[in-house]
């Protein structure tokens, strides 16, 4: 009877915590004063140094988006529609104009919720995220994101808003986005992440956000760079449908595959492959025809496959990015 009794006391103190943590205008159906509107105003502006420093523009081919980083090593959540899949490089630029170099994590193709890690050494500005999904509709939120694009001129877009509807896997806010803000962070008024943008609806008012549960609960497989589901928001490479863009023979005499041509501006050629060249081994495994014809029928449009060929003196090794047949 003690212990149920210590752990009812126990709770019922994290019960008055967490309603002492809560912030006052979020419970008002509308802000009734002027000291009600500055209090919002003064929750945002308190946090919002800290969310401008980790919210991030993604580069990754002729697209960018946005993300926001959460931990000091360099851990970005975004949407599964930036990365578009697994493995992708990606130039991360900072507020200032700092870029670094990072690789695309798992995805989720059901929620549109994705990870990245900034391959870069840091420490790197972070935010905290909402571990409890705590917040509740009616709350006060504002939305960072680069919106169009890195402008460092114009900075980071903020918006203030709403959280107005709540699904499963989507919350939504009256926070206004456009493209390139997809992939950047919606805020509780205590500065923790809490949604990912992932989409508009029949207007910009209509913003939807995957919330960081769908997150948590497939946070292990998204650091392993698991694809997770089926859905809207990215696809799975199709298995053969990579495209190398060369042609070899085998050369028994040097114990290769020799170039014998090339497709002009193809993954091959892109990666410094020239016509005459041997191609040593394929997939860390002395090439052959077979070999290769094998590696490839595996592998789809943006997987990699590894190269390492000589061109006289210099052998180079290297991970090609297969692309769409033409």
């Amino acid at each position: 009877m003690k212990l149920r009794k210590a752990i009812y006391i126990f709770l019922g103190v994290l019960s008055m915590q967490a309603l002492a943590d809560r912030l006052y205008f979020n419970d008002l159906a509308t802000p009734k004063s002027l000291d009600d509107l500055r209090a919002i105003q003064e929750a945002m502006q308190s946090n919002l140094s800290r969310a401008r420093e980790a919210t991030v523009c993604l580069q990754i081919g002729e697209g960018s988006g946005s993300g926001v980083i959460v931990s000091p090593d360099g851990l970005v959540l975004t949407a599964a529609h930036v990365t578009g899949g697994v493995g992708e490089e990606v130039t991360v630029v900072m507020e200032d104009g700092t870029e670094y170099q990072g690789v695309s994590l798992g995805l989720n193709a059901k929620t549109d919720a994705a990870m990245l890690k900034i391959t870069d050494s840091g420490p790197f500005p972070f935010v905290k995220y909402d571990k409890d999904d705590a917040t509740k509709l009616g709350d006060w939120v504002f939305s960072l994101g680069h919106s169009g694009g890195y402008d460092k001129a114009r900075g980071i877009n903020v918006r203030i808003g709403r959280l107005v509807r709540e699904a499963e896997t989507t919350i939504q806010s009256d926070c206004m986005l456009i493209g390139g803000d997809s992939g950047g962070p919606l805020f509780d008024m205590t500065g923790k992440v809490i949604g990912i943008h992932s989409r508009v609806g029949a207007s910009k008012e209509e913003s939807m956000h995957v919330p960081l549960r769908e997150f948590q609960a497939h946070w292990e497989e998204l650091e392993k760079s698991d694809f997770v589901g089926e859905g809207p928001f990215a696809k799975k490479p199709v298995p053969g449908s990579g495209f190398l863009g060369m042609m070899v023979e085998e050369d028994s005499e040097k114990k290769g595959l020799r170039v014998t041509e090339l497709w002009e501006k193809g993954p091959a050629e892109k990666a410094g492959i020239k016509v005459g060249d041997l191609i040593l081994e394929v997939e860390g495994e002395s090439a052959t025809q077979e070999l290769l014809k094998s590696s490839l029928g595996q592998l789809g449009s943006g997987q990699k496959i590894l190269i390492k060929w000589t061109g006289g003196k210099e052998t180079k090794e290297k991970e090609v990015k297969l692309e769409d047949r033409p």
